[in-house]
């Protein structure tokens, strides 16, 4: 067996990369950049109005209370989109709406809220007048051109996860397009003779096929494409062609099933048929068999990443090894999903020495004490998939190792 640090290192190490992709904004949510974005230009482009109000000269209301105003002429009303066709004034204002340039001899804008406009006012019609109730210091209620962003300036790094805001800053600056990382085209192929598919009646032997929809729905997750292989038999010949019928349409392929250490475990002997093929017994418990090649598809490297068939094990060998690979393919500095010190408030692991780290499923919570706190699930055989459904944490327990209640234990958010 080999420890899953070392595991993890062998697959990174050989992951075939993929090619940058310009991709529209609003596609590349979750994307990594490749290349910093720097700005052409400032953000705001202009001086204008952080609130509804009137645009002033602050000198002409340092006198203003509510008891005493002090009255300016309005010039008019600038809205956002428009621009004012003459200076501001002393004793003259301009009515501006949030967003509108800042009308040039101005330096202060009053809220709406700071002032009283006559009975049968028009609301900022020129030849109207507008009562300021209360000083205006000079620079209040103004957005200052590049007070967001400047001209020149880097906005977003390479290898940047975008985000919902990134995608606003991206706007912001003009940016139609953005070079990422592209989503990996990832194949999900499940094996096995003794799945059914249709949800009709089992025969003595069979069971009904479970992990395919699990590892789809883990992949978008992931952020990856998700492509349905459906379920091959256990002939080696139709997993062979259905495998080199994926390699046309996908980045990867992951296969549940087939890679442990039985004489007629196909996934292991159709890899070894068709290429490079490395098969590892992983030191954690579930999961310990895990199988990857990287196959010459026919325009580019395709991976195959062999999942255990337990169901359980095939989520824990995604959640630790497949998803790191992926990752890293789509650009991630960090491949590795974050862990958390937590507290057990129960015990957790088993007093068996078998040179596996155990990754128990648990649920979490956070305490009183601002503490993550997490206590197992009933259920922690490699089988037992409705028991771990519940769970939302892998509890990492040392080999040999039982973690008492009221210890710290780390532990790794689920997808």
């Amino acid at each position: 067996m080999i420890e899953l640090a070392d595991a993890r290192r062998t697959l990174l190490a050989a992951c075939p990369s993929i090619a940058p992709v310009a991709l529209p904004v609003a596609r590349a949510d979750r994307c990594v950049i490749v290349a910093d974005v720097v700005a052409t230009h400032a953000v705001p482009p202009f001086d204008n109005t952080s609130v509804d109000g009137y645009a002033v000269q602050a000198a002409d209301t340092v006198t203003a209370t509510q008891d005493q105003p002090v009255h300016l002429d309005v010039l008019g009303s600038v809205l956002a989109g428009s621009v004012a066709d003459r200076p501001v004034e002393p004793g003259r204002t301009w009515k501006v709406m949030t967003g509108a340039p800042l009308p040039a001899g101005a330096d202060a804008v009053v809220m709406v809220e700071r002032t009283s406009a006559r009975a049968g006012s028009q609301l900022g019609a020129a030849g109207d007048q507008v009562a300021i109730l209360a000083p205006a210091r000079s620079g209040a209620g103004i957005r200052r051109a590049g007070s967001d962003v400047r001209t020149g300036e880097t906005v977003l790094a390479a290898g940047t996860v975008l985000r919902p805001a990134h995608l606003g800053v991206l706007g912001s600056v003009g940016a139609r397009e953005v070079l990422v990382y592209r989503r990996l085209r990832v194949g999900v192929l499940v094996t096995g003779d003794e799945l059914v598919t249709d949800g009709g009646e089992l025969r003595p032997g069979q069971i009904h096929e479970s992990n395919r929809a699990m590892l789809m729905a883990l992949l978008v997750r992931a952020n990856c494409e998700p492509m349905d292989l459906g379920v091959a038999s256990d002939d080696v010949a139709d997993l062979e062609q259905r495998l080199r019928h994926a390699m046309a349409a996908c980045d990867v392929i992951v296969t549940s099933g087939g890679v442990s250490m039985g004489d007629s475990d196909p996934v292991k002997a159709v890899l070894e048929r068709m290429g490079r093929l490395n098969w590892m017994q992983v030191a954690i418990r579930p999961a310990k068999p895990f199988a990857f090649g990287v196959l010459d598809g026919p325009s580019a490297p395709v991976l195959v990443l062999g999942l255990p068939g337990n169901p359980v094990s095939s989520l824990v060998s995604f959640e630790l090894i497949a998803r790191p690979a992926l990752r890293h393919m789509m650009g991630h500095v960090e491949p590795y999903g974050p862990s958390v010190l937590a507290i057990a408030d129960e015990q957790l692991g088993r007093p068996l020495a078998d040179g596996r780290t155990a990754f128990l499923r648990v649920l979490s919570r956070i305490g009183p004490d601002g503490r993550v706190h997490v206590r197992p699930v009933t259920g922690q055989d490699s089988h037992q998939l409705s028991a771990s459904a519940s769970a939302d944490a892998l509890a990492e327990v040392p080999d040999d190792r039982t973690v008492q209640a009221g210890e710290d234990v780390l532990v790794y958010p689920l997808s």
